[in-house]
């Protein structure tokens, strides 16, 4: 959340979604009873380090990594907080002082702490725990939102594939947080931490919800409890009647992660990017939140199939939706809200997706630094996004030597990869630097070695003059420097 939204948010005062916490130094437990409350309700903001009167107090700066780590760990304590959640408070500047804040989404179940029951009220908490009827409704209102908690009375441990599946959620679990809780649980444990095993308190039916057998469920029950589910992966780009290459994915939504980011792996080169000083595959990051969304985001009930089309200078994904607000988002006017919240909660635990609300804001960063453009996601009764894919964007342009030719049977043209040296004009290389250019035009993947050995200099020109050909855009590096390659960019050059 940028300061902008942020000095938004103050000028406007606590209320249904919004709570101011004055808390300095230490988390209270009313801090988990908001968001007991935010979820049980609209869901909503809560501010640290803000007086009730929107005044901006700050937050101890020494006591900020534990407040930080208090706050997730109790969220993920099952004893304190029921079903565990994952979120996390995030850190902004506002006149010098610091603030933490987070977004607590709507839930589909009912969120305890501490074995009370919390909902929203104007501007403050109630617990309502001792009210049968407020909890009914609370309960028939949750339930007839989210598709997700329709519970299967009749489905077994034998629906799931737990001894397939659960080892590896808990190495992803413990491998995005160390000390996790779900590392010694019990698969059961796992199944009702995370709020995939329920009582309906309307019909009175108790077992394995929705949720539960999209995520761990044998195919043909998949099937059963969802008619219409299925992920059309789809390349087009010679065939646009037909298609290129297509893969429809039906299973569980564990193994159909891998299996869709794999689909967009196949399709686009990943170039690397440098971010905080680490190489960063930011194609992965792009697809990760396109996958994670496509997958979670979208409305079970519907026969409409979701897909993932990659075009020639695009990636198109859509799926059935139950529209909040309707148009174009932003990371301006973008409101997290889930529509399958224990689905989402359990992607976020297991690393297929980040924190609640980061995707939007992900997209629109990511999606710039690989192509140079921003996405489009446009929320209706079908919710959609487009990625633009750079120029050179798809395997099908280039081979494993870096230059045209063919990949996976298609064949390239030689026009969308490299282009004439010889031509004139903005650019201005001096005769070493046009000989490097006429070498990896010819073979992309020479190193500096070997343009030194092949035009007898030493590796350090070599060096200088690729850096200046870099900086001057007529040269990308695409992948490591071991097995990576050069491509030629389309800038017309001069000679000096």
């Amino acid at each position: 959340m940028i300061n902008k939204q942020l000095t938004n948010l103050l000028s406007k005062g606590e209320g249904f979604t919004l709570e101011y916490k004055r808390n300095a130094s230490e988390l209270g437990t009313s801090v988990f009873e908001t968001v007991s409350a935010f979820s049980n309700r609209y869901g909503g903001y809560i501010l640290m380090g803000i007086d009730d009167d929107g005044s901006i107090l700050g937050v101890n700066r020494d006591a900020a990594d534990s407040m930080k780590r208090n706050f997730a760990s109790t969220l993920n304590n099952p004893e304190r907080m029921a079903p565990t959640m994952y979120l996390s408070l995030e850190e902004a500047e506002i006149d010098g002082k610091l603030i933490l804040y987070t977004y607590v989404p709507v839930s589909s179940q009912i969120q305890m702490f501490g074995n009370r029951i919390y909902d929203r009220n104007e501007d403050g908490d109630m617990d309502i725990t001792g009210s049968v009827d407020l909890i009914a409704q609370m309960s028939i209102r949750k339930s007839s939102t989210f598709t997700e908690r329709r519970v299967f009375p009749f489905a077994t441990k034998e629906d799931l594939l737990l001894d397939e599946l659960m080892p590896i959620v808990r190495r992803k679990a413990v491998g995005r947080q160390p000390g996790h809780p779900w590392g010694d649980m019990t698969d059961m444990e796992i199944l009702l931490s995370a709020g995939l095993y329920e009582k309906d308190r309307v019909t009175g039916n108790e077992g394995f919800n929705l949720a539960a057998i999209m995520l761990f469920g044998r195919d043909e029950v998949i099937q059963q409890a969802s008619p219409g589910y299925i992920t059309d992966c789809i390349f087009r780009v010679k065939n646009l009647d037909r298609y290129d290459d297509r893969e429809r994915v039906d299973c569980n939504l564990i193994q159909a992660f891998d299996k869709c980011m794999a689909f967009i792996r196949k399709h686009t080169i990943d170039p690397f990017f440098l971010i905080d000083d680490s190489n960063v595959s930011v194609r992965d990051k792009i697809a990760k939140e396109l996958v994670s969304n496509i997958l979670v985001h979208r409305e079970f009930s519907s026969p409409r199939p979701a897909r993932i089309v990659i075009e020639a200078d695009r990636i198109v994904a859509d799926n059935w939706n139950r529209s909040q607000h309707p148009g174009h988002l932003t990371p301006d006017n973008f409101e997290p809200l889930p529509k399958n919240p224990i689905l989402a909660r359990f992607f976020v635990s297991i690393g297929f997706a980040d924190t609640l609300g980061s995707g939007v804001r992900n997209l629109f960063r990511y999606s710039k630094m690989y192509s140079g453009a921003d996405p489009e996601m446009i929320e209706g009764d079908v919710f959609k996004t487009i990625i633009p894919l750079p120029k050179i964007s798809r395997k099908d342009e280039v081979d494993e030597s870096g230059t045209h030719g063919t990949v996976n049977g298609t064949v390239a043209d030689d026009t969308t990869v490299n282009t004439t040296v010889n031509t004139t004009v903005n650019t201005t290389v001096n005769t070493t630097e046009k000989e490097i250019l006429r070498l990896l035009k010819e073979d992309g993947t020479l190193t500096q070695n070997k343009l030194a050995s092949e035009m007898s200099l030493h590796r350090i020109t070599i060096a200088k003059s690729l850096s200046k050909l870099k900086d001057a855009g007529l040269i990308t590096r695409i992948g490591s420097d071991k097995t990576g390659f050069w491509l030629i960019s389309d800038n017309k050059i001069s000679e000096e």
